[in-house]
């Protein structure tokens, strides 16, 4: 070991008696240890909520989409299919027609609704029908001479509507159209076969029917509004988005999971970045304990600084005992705090010990936690390099001292 090593440990922990320097050196290590473990764990509920979150999202999110970068529609031809098809990571692919339309409800109101249509075959394949439709089967064909919709519980309730009722839709395009024909704009009757439940970041449930009978009410004959794809992997998407936009040239707009759901993401990642920031004003606190009991080792071991040089020791030396000093304490507080940290996360994924308040009426009863090996060495390195710049000051000032200044009254 050595000699500036056992300097730093002697300066610090000293066996003989428990003075000042001692009690602020613990308060230092403590405010690290306390700072750190509270870093990691708040970041650990923030990936928790985050990758709930974005389970919810991604259970009713394609991992990609297309649509028409200049209009509200496209054309799918066999081009395009044999272009999806040379692209491996593609699972399924499932075309779709969206719009709004308004719901005519009883005693002449009206409601604006968000429909979606899709193929039964390829939209099955893609989401797991039974976890978001338990009501019953996916049925949108053809009974009695009218196809059906299945719609959100919420909008169901609101629009007061019964199962195997009617359901009349109009498109704006199809009021367009009477105003240029003369003649009353044409509705579309729907048969009520069921609700489903999906976790939406806004209300905006669409109602879903089948492709063929969303052309007609849309009038788009032929045409599709976009193409959601699914991957063998979530995490292939960019890689793959960038070979459809290679592909398909600038006309078409391709998005990822993330980017459809960008705006909840990007605050979820401010909020957790914000947390980290203000938490570090913790570690802060105990950094500048650091630069107190730090510079009052110096002042106390004045004359031992102004021997040591006398013997040899060079400036250089001199700010490395102090500067070991920060890393000890540093050292001490970020090792206990992250095994404080990480224990007290892993039993909470583990064991579910905090409960969350109301959770009778929520999906989940416990804080979600998720240790992110990458968020432990940030939080871990940061309050470490604290610590080392807190030591700088002390350490500039021990190794300016000279010899005659240090012997002047001994």
């Amino acid at each position: 070991m050595k000699a500036t090593s056992l300097i730093a440990r002697r300066y610090l922990f000293s066996k003989k008696k428990i003075s000042l320097v001692s009690v602020l050196t613990l308060i230092s290590i403590s405010g690290v240890t306390l700072g750190t473990a509270l870093l990691i764990i708040v970041l650990s509920v923030f990936n928790g909520f985050f990758d709930l979150v974005k389970g919810w999202m991604m259970a009713q999110d394609p991992d990609i989409r297309i649509e028409s970068a200049t209009g509200r529609s496209l054309t799918w031809d066999d081009h395009h299919r044999e272009a999806l098809a040379g692209i491996p990571e593609i699972q399924v692919v499932s075309p779709f027609v969206e719009g709004k339309a308004l719901v005519a409800l009883r005693g002449g109101d009206f409601k604006v609704a968000r429909i979606r249509g899709v193929e039964t075959e390829a939209f099955s394949r893609m989401f797991e029908l039974e976890t978001f439709f338990p009501d019953g089967p996916f049925d949108l064909g053809i009974s009695n001479r009218r196809p059906g919709v299945l719609m959100s519980r919420q909008k169901r309730s609101r629009l007061g509507l019964d199962y195997g009722g009617d359901l009349r839709l109009t498109s704006a395009e199809s009021i367009q159209r009477s105003l240029t024909q003369f003649s009353g704009p044409r509705n579309f009757t729907f048969d009520v076969r069921g609700t489903y439940q999906l976790i939406q970041p806004q209300d905006d449930a669409p109602m879903f029917i089948e492709m063929a009978a969303a052309q007609r009410l849309f009038n788009m004959r032929g045409a599709i509004s976009g193409v959601d794809l699914q991957l063998a992997d979530y995490r292939q998407a960019d890689a793959v988005k960038a070979r459809l936009e290679a592909a398909l040239g600038p006309d078409y707009s391709v998005r990822t999971w993330f980017d459809l759901q960008r705006a909840l993401y990007d605050v979820m990642n401010l909020e957790k970045w914000g947390a980290y920031i203000i938490l570090m004003i913790i570690v802060l606190v105990a950094v500048l304990n650091i630069v107190g009991s730090l510079t009052m080792i110096v002042i106390q071991k004045t004359k031992d600084i102004a021997m040591l040089r006398s013997i040899g020791f060079t400036p250089a030396d001199i700010r490395a005992i102090f500067l070991k000093q920060g890393l000890i304490i540093g050292l001490i507080g970020c090792g206990l705090g992250g095994t404080v940290g990480v224990t007290l996360t892993l039993l909470q994924e583990r064991f579910g010990m905090v409960k969350m308040f109301g959770a009778e009426s929520f999906v989940i009863d416990a804080y979600p936690v998720v240790l992110a090996y990458s968020d432990l060495a940030l939080v871990l390195t940061g309050s470490l390099l604290l610590c080392l710049i807190a030591s700088l000051y002390p350490a500039k000032r021990a190794s300016q001292i000279e010899i005659a200044d240090g012997l002047r009254y001994e």
